[in-house]
Formats: C-alpha cells, sequence, structure tokens
C-alpha cells in the first residue's frame, strides 16, 4: 500500500511539473511574470555595503592571477569606510563581481592601482563606464604611481568613440550621462619614479572623511614604481600589498594593522607545472611561469612578513597558482598551496575568495568574515 501512494505521488509530481512547464512554454503573460519576479528580486536585493555602517569593510573583488581560473576575477579589492567606497586595482571579470553583488558603484569615485600590470588595470575602461551609465556625475578619479598618466589617457581614448554613442542614446538631452563624467582623470602619486630602486618611501596620499591612505613603495621589479596602500579608519586599519617581493619596508608600513591583504604565489607548485609544460614541448611558456617566481611572495613569506607586523589577520589573494574551488572535493589543492604556513603562523590565516567581505567594526570588536554571492 505505501508503495503505491509513492508511485502515485511521484507520478503526480511528475505530471504537475509538465503540465506547468507545458504552461509556461505556451503562456507569454506566465513567462513575463516570471521574468518581472526574477528582476525584482536582484533589484531589491540589499546594499552590501550600507553607507551608516561606522565599520571599515574589506570585499575581495578578485583574488585570482593572470592564470585562468573559473571561479574568480584578476586582482580587485573594495575598501569601504562609511559613505566611502575605494578601488584597489580592476582586473579582468572584476566589474562582473560588483554587478552581480550590487556593489553600489555610483559611490564609487578613486580608484588606486598598485602598478600597472594587465590583471590588475585590465577592467579600468569597464569599471569606469558602469559607473558612469549608473549614474555617477563626476570624473572616476585615478591615482597610481608614475606612468598612471599614460594609463588613463589610453583607456580614455579606447572608450571615447563608446561614450559618445553612450551619450548620443541614453541622454536624451536631460544631463542622464554627462560627457564629462565619463571621462577619467590621473592622479599620479609621486613617490618614485621609473625604473628607480625602490627605497621604502611612503606618503600619505588621501585623507577625507576620516579615512587616510598611504601609498607604500614595494619591491616587484623589473616593475618600478609599485605601491602598497594602507586604509586607516576609526582606529581600524587594512593593508593592501600589491604585487612584491619580502620588503622589510612593507613591514614596517603594516606595523599594528588589523588585516593585512597579501598576494602570495606557491612557488613549489609553480615549478610541478612549468615542468609538466615544459615535458610537453612548451619551454617558452615554462620559463615565462618560473620568471615570476622572483617578484611575488610566497604565502610562507607573507605569514612571515604579517609575524612581523604584529598584523591580527592574513588574507591571502592574487592565488597562484589558482584554486578551483568548485572543480575539486576537499581541499586537495589548498593543502599543497599552504604548505609550510602553518609552521610560522598557527591562526589568523584566510585563503581569500571572491565575494570574501571582512568587516572591521569600529568599536575594535573581532574581525567578521563573510560572503557574497551573485
Amino acid at each position: 500500500m505505501k508503495r503505491r501512494l509513492s508511485s502515485l505521488l511521484l507520478f503526480t509530481t511528475i505530471a504537475a511539473s509538465a503540465a506547468a512547464y507545458v504552461a509556461f512554454r505556451l503562456s507569454p503573460t506566465l513567462q513575463n511574470a516570471v521574468i518581472e519576479r526574477g528582476a525584482r528580486a536582484q533589484v531589491s536585493r540589499p546594499d552590501p555595503l550600507p553607507p551608516d555602517s561606522d565599520s571599515l569593510r574589506v570585499l575581495l573583488c578578485g583574488t585570482s592571477s593572470p592564470m585562468p581560473a573559473r571561479d574568480a576575477a584578476k586582482s580587485c579589492t573594495i575598501i569601504a569606510a562609511g559613505e566611502q567606497i575605494f578601488l584597489i586595482d580592476i582586473g579582468p571579470e572584476a566589474s562582473e563581481n560588483l554587478a552581480l553583488w550590487r556593489v553600489p558603484v555610483t559611490r564609487i569615485e578613486h580608484v588606486f592601482l598598485t602598478h600597472f600590470h594587465s590583471d590588475h588595470i585590465g577592467e579600468l575602461g569597464e569599471f569606469n563606464f558602469m559607473g558612469w551609465a549608473q549614474g555617477r556625475r563626476q570624473p572616476l578619479q585615478v591615482h597610481g604611481p608614475e606612468g598612471v598618466e599614460q594609463v588613463v589617457d589610453g583607456f580614455n581614448t579606447v572608450y571615447a568613440l563608446d561614450s559618445g554613442y553612450r551619450h548620443a542614446h541614453h541622454d536624451h538631452g536631460k544631463g542622464l550621462m554627462p560627457p564629462v563624467a565619463a571621462v577619467m582623470q590621473s592622479r599620479l602619486i609621486g613617490l618614485a619614479r621609473t625604473g628607480e630602486a625602490p627605497q621604502g618611501r611612503s606618503a600619505v596620499v588621501f585623507e577625507q572623511g576620516g579615512v587616510k591612505v598611504t601609498a607604500i613603495e614595494v619591491d616587484h621589479r623589473p616593475v618600478t614604481p609599485a605601491f602598497a596602500y594602507r586604509f586607516d579608519y576609526r582606529g581600524r586599519s587594512v593593508v593592501i600589498s600589491g604585487d612584491t617581493t619580502f620588503y622589510p619596508p612593507l613591514v614596517a608600513a603594516a606595523r599594528g594593522s588589523d588585516v593585512l591583504v597579501s598576494e602570495a604565489e606557491a612557488h613549489h607548485m609553480l615549478e610541478t607545472v612549468a615542468g609538466v609544460i615544459e615535458t610537453g614541448g612548451d619551454g617558452r611558456l615554462a620559463g615565462v611561469l618560473r620568471d615570476t617566481t622572483d617578484y611575488h611572495l610566497t604565502p610562507v613569506q607573507a605569514a612571515q612578513l604579517a609575524n612581523e607586523a604584529g598584523v591580527r589577520e592574513l588574507v591571502f589573494t592574487h592565488i597562484a597558482p589558482p584554486i578551483p574551488w568548485r572543480a575539486l572535493p576537499f581541499d586537495f589543492i589548498e593543502v599543497p598551496w599552504l604548505r609550510g604556513v602553518s609552521e610560522v603562523r598557527k591562526s589568523g590565516v584566510h585563503l581569500g575568495h571572491d565575494g570574501m567581505l571582512i568587516t572591521l567594526p569600529a568599536d575594535g570588536g573581532a574581525v567578521q568574515f563573510s560572503r557574497l554571492r551573485g
């Protein structure tokens, strides 16, 4: 009897599902209702970075290296402090994350670039367009080391035709998309000049609304200058390492900060990958991969840096080789990637991922970790 009832219930469920599917296929009214419901659900999602918060917040919007990764955009970090939101680097795919999470990009008026590798700047033009299209009324300010003028001017030139088309189509003579707001403005951070060896210089480069931003020269040679950034707000502090080797002046600049968001490359894993590629006959690519090991921190070195600086929480980003979070079960890649880290730093270590939201309460409470999803 129970088996018959179960079979009847299963049949009824399948029949009802089939009927609903057929009705959906045949009814434009039902289709429109489903589309409207989905749109309402997306549009009504709460602001993930509410402006009335007194916490300092960090959102990882891109945690991959230049190597391809399905689940991670290239370098991108957001700092939110009250009503102000700042963007540090904007690599390929990162703008998609911001759109899916409904980050209020019109509140982002300042971008800080650590250096000009493509995985750190590749989506600057798309991000600028996104903010302009959604209502930003003033030019995006792009801060960075020597060369920032060339980078910004280049993106402005490339996107000039597009912004002209968009203005002609969408402005309707009402000032909805003012052309002046589509053209980014560069802001030179003149700590160092191209080709100079890093000398550990640092300077406060921005102060507004209780937020202080300090640029810190790091060692990413032959890329010069290259910067890390420290953000201080309401007694809390976060350091974004940019790309660098182990560099003692960065230890000093990060001293006592709450969170260090540090790049890291597992050199031992990269060597294995390079060896496989070389065996397959592509010695050129294998050589390129090996070259990267001389200007990136290892996870162990990042842990040592965090320890020496007295940092409360270490968060890894720019993860190389990438960790395929969804492709493999358990922690088959995490364990070898973090090899040796626990021997140096017993706690306060986090593997960053796209959507990681780090909240630092103004009252000095514990750092909180959560995740945004699209």
